[in-house]
């Protein structure tokens, strides 16, 4: 058995994960970061994309706001190739109440956002695809925010620093002595056991958190509420759109990337039902019909993919229902609450607060540690967010090379261009048409990046995440996992097939018209074509 000694142990890969991976190496410390599937695999890989301006909370959670907006400020600053920087409306349609208008108004005022005031003219002059039935409008500084890229960009620059970032590798037992824990116990996709020791474990796992606390021998009640999102097949709005009345379902559109978004519903689901994240049609019917009030063009789109992700929501003080619950952040020392030193849990919030979660949480585990070193993370830049190369010197520096693919890698890695684009013809062909992903920066993203399989390499390039749905680059990909990842052919088939299957899962609720259409094309590529169907006997690496 494998035996890792460390400082610091933090379980969970989402952003705050990463976040805090990020801000304990900045620190000094050693730290080891697990997370049972890939980055971003859970919550945080499952929401909107929003970069909040706070708005939203600014009239029943003004905590949240202030927190929100004081994140979205140091993000465009420090997370600059990970953020697009669009503004968003807050729009009153004929059946809402006016005076929540006012309410919002207030509100972000008492929060700090700056919340202006314009006309239903000037409205429709910035989205022209809104509805111009629209009686009132705010604009608001909110923005759209990859979570994948977010994520990546945090455990990148922890493993520079000297983390280890373990990847499918699942915590099964907590190490305890007494009251105090120790470490963990772990298993990783090739079924060797490992133990790793350290001063002081960050449950960082969100709504799992609780199976962690269980494996330590204490409780923690979390109240999971799903939320379910719609992704339409092209980019139907420039700013992000709020309906402007108290939360609800289908009250926000997201343009994100190629796709724009509609969000966001909120059920109440067993905590033994979180690994279920099935979109009911009724769901899917509700996003449609809503989102279209706010753009009428939603009717003549194509629904692309439906999914739904859980909140990890802690109540802490007397509401424990959906909406009701605050997303602001709870911080856990489970030596004050349980009697059990060395474990400290961070859950609620949500990306937006996910840098300021990860420094609470380390400000805690280093004064457990013995350690006085301040937080930087809200001064130092993301990789690829550095102050770099211009525009006009990019084009020059790559003389040659369309701009369109310039420009599209330089979008989802910034400065980090440079280490992945050359004047190589192979370098920069395309293996992903929709999103303009080249052969060099899948190589860079699979030497560079943690990826271990086909779906790690989409959330760190966007490979499949177009129209298509992979349909026409997924085969490439599962090609250059053997060049460059080193699979064996058998196991590159086998990459292929967990892939076009984790698709279909989105895929199947909006299995209708062109969609369907769509579906029935890919089937015929790689099963009628590829004769994919067949099945590839090999040893099983994985454990999830």
């Amino acid at each position: 058995m494998r035996r890792i000694e460390t400082d610091i142990i933090v379980i969970g890969g989402g952003a705050t994960g990463a976040g805090i991976a990020r801000d304990v190496s900045m620190r000094g410390l050693r730290c080891v970061l697990i997370e049972k599937n890939d980055l971003a695999s859970g919550t945080t890989g499952r929401n909107h994309g929003l970069l909040h301006s706070g708005a939203r909370y600014a009239v029943k959670d003004l905590e949240s706001a202030r927190e929100c907006i004081r994140e979205n400020r140091i993000l465009k600053k420090i997370a600059r190739h990970c953020v697009e920087d669009t503004g968003g409306l807050f729009v009153t349609l004929p059946e809402d109440d006016p005076m929540y208008h006012r309410n919002l108004i207030e509100g972000c005022r008492f929060a700090g956002i700056n919340a202006r005031e314009i006309t239903v003219r000037r409205a429709l002059q910035i989205e022209p695809n809104l509805n111009p039935a629209i009686l009132s409008a705010l604009h608001v500084p909110d923005g759209t925010i990859d979570p994948f890229r977010l994520t990546s960009a945090n455990a990148l620059d922890a493993s520079e620093r000297g983390a280890i970032i373990m990847t499918h590798t699942r915590v099964n037992a907590i190490i305890r002595n007494g009251t105090r824990v120790e470490g963990v116990s772990c298993i990783d996709r090739k079924n060797e056991q490992l133990d790793i020791y350290g001063s002081v474990v960050i449950n960082a796992s969100g709504v799992w958190g609780q199976e962690i606390c269980s494996m330590a021998g204490i409780e923690l009640a979390m109240f999971p509420s799903k939320g379910s999102m719609l992704i339409i097949d092209y980019r139907i709005n420039g700013v992000v759109v709020n309906r402007c009345r108290p939360p609800a379902d289908g009250d926000i559109i997201v343009p994100g990337d190629t796709v724009s978004l509609i969000g966001t519903t909120s059920m109440e689901v067993p905590y033994e039902k979180i690994h279920d994240n099935n979109v009911t049609d009724e769901e899917i019917e509700v996003l449609l019909s809503d989102g279209e009030k706010l753009i009428p063009n939603v009717s003549r789109t194509r629904a692309l993919r439906a999914y739904s992700g859980v909140r990890p929501l802690i109540a802490v003080s007397g509401e424990n229902t959906g909406r009701n619950i605050s997303r602001g952040i709870a911080l856990i020392d489970h030596n004050t609450r349980d009697g059990l030193e060395g474990l400290i849990t961070i859950a609620g919030g949500k990306l937006m607060t996910y840098r300021l979660m990860a420094e609470k949480a380390t400000d805690l585990a280093c004064r457990k540690a013995g350690v006085s070193r301040k937080c930087t993370t809200h001064k130092v830049p993301l990789p690829g967010s550095e102050k770099g190369i211009s525009r006009r010197r990019r084009i020059k520096e790559f003389s040659g090379i369309p701009d369109s693919v310039v420009g599209s890698t330089f979008y989802r890695h910034g400065q980090r261009l440079q280490s992945i684009m050359t004047r190589e013809k192979r370098n920069y062909r395309l293996i992903c048409e929709c999103e303009m992903v080249t052969e060099g920066e899948i190589e860079y993203a699979i030497k560079n990046l943690n990826v271990k399989d086909l779906v790690d390499l989409r959330r760190r390039t966007r490979i499949g995440m177009g129209p298509c749905q992979g349909e026409l680059c997924a085969y490439r990909g599962s090609g250059l996992l053997q060049e460059y990842g080193g699979a064996s052919p058998e196991e590159s088939v086998e990459l292929l097939q967990d892939f076009l299957e984790e698709r279909w899962k989105g895929v199947r609720p909006v299995l209708w018209g062109d969609g369907l259409r769509e579906s029935e094309f890919t089937y015929w590529i790689y099963q009628g074509l590829f004769g994919i169907s067949r099945p590839v006997k090999i040893k099983k690496k994985r454990t999830d």
